[in-house]
């Protein structure tokens, strides 16, 4: 559950001036992002423009050359500079990474696992919780995100949006600060697509701290607090959703809209 201790007024995750590059290509040219306890942040803009590295970026899963990223006001520490950046305690990086769960595009479930061990196997090896514990609490949340009755199955019998909602669930397990999700219906059916879309402004109505990066302008426009339209590593326009989408004031965000689908 959200976490009851924590400040309203200190970010859960925070960046400041991130920049990000492969070889000469530079991805990210300085970001500032900030998520607040039980806010829901959505990144938008089009493939390339840095969502997803920016994503990946907050939880450690790639190295930054510039730039703080700071969890719960805590600053990553680091070693090195530029390209040879990166971080120093990896035990920090492992507290974060824990408080900090990711959801894929592509599910990313354990092939030989069944639902249930998919979802309990973080808790169980990364936190060493107790066992029983653990599957009192799977189970709740395979229940909260409507598939309870597929607790003993594999992925593979599973449909894509019963698969990625095992993915949430997963996350959830972690009792995670805040959820990070990587275009979480990009991969799906239009009708699979609203079983994930359902849970997340489920989530969002619970209060759970939550960045998305997605293609879809209308889950953006429902669930979130503030969107961030990112151009070319940098971002172009942010704002509350109906000044984004309803009154947009820069030319490439007004384009950009007028060329999805999802416009609202």
């Amino acid at each position: 559950m959200p976490n009851p201790a924590a400040d309203p007024s200190v970010p859960v995750i925070e960046i400041r001036g991130l920049h990000k590059a492969y070889a000469a290509l530079e991805v990210l040219k300085g970001v500032d992002v900030r998520a607040l306890p039980g806010q829901v942040i959505s990144l938008i803009g089009s493939s390339g423009s840095g969502k997803s590295t920016l994503l990946r970026c907050c939880n450690l899963l790639e190295d930054s050359q510039q730039g703080e990223i700071l969890f719960e006001g805590e600053s990553v520490r680091w070693r090195g500079t530029g390209v040879h950046r990166q971080p120093a305690d990896r035990a920090q990086v492992q507290r974060i990474r824990t408080n900090l769960s990711m959801v894929f595009q592509n599910f990313n479930l354990w092939s030989h696992m069944t639902v249930l061990q998919n979802v309990m196997e973080a808790p169980l090896t990364v936190l060493k919780q107790d066992r029983a514990a653990v599957e009192a609490r799977a189970r709740g949340i395979l229940d909260k995100v409507g598939i309870g009755d597929k607790a003993d199955v594999y992925p593979a019998q599973m449909s894509g949006g019963q698969q990625q909602r095992a993915a949430i669930a997963r996350a959830l397990c972690m009792e995670p600060r805040a959820l990070l999700f990587d275009e979480p219906t990009s991969a799906l059916d239009p009708e699979l697509e609203q079983e994930v879309v359902r849970v997340i402004k489920a989530l969002a109505d619970e209060g759970r701290t939550m960045i998305i990066v997605t293609h879809d302008m209308k889950l953006a426009a429902d669930v979130s607090d503030h969107v961030i339209f990112l151009h070319q590593g940098l971002i172009e326009e942010q704002g509350p959703p109906s000044t984004l989408f309803g009154a947009p004031t820069s030319e490439r965000l007004r384009q950009f809209l007028s060329h999805t689908h999802h416009a609202a």
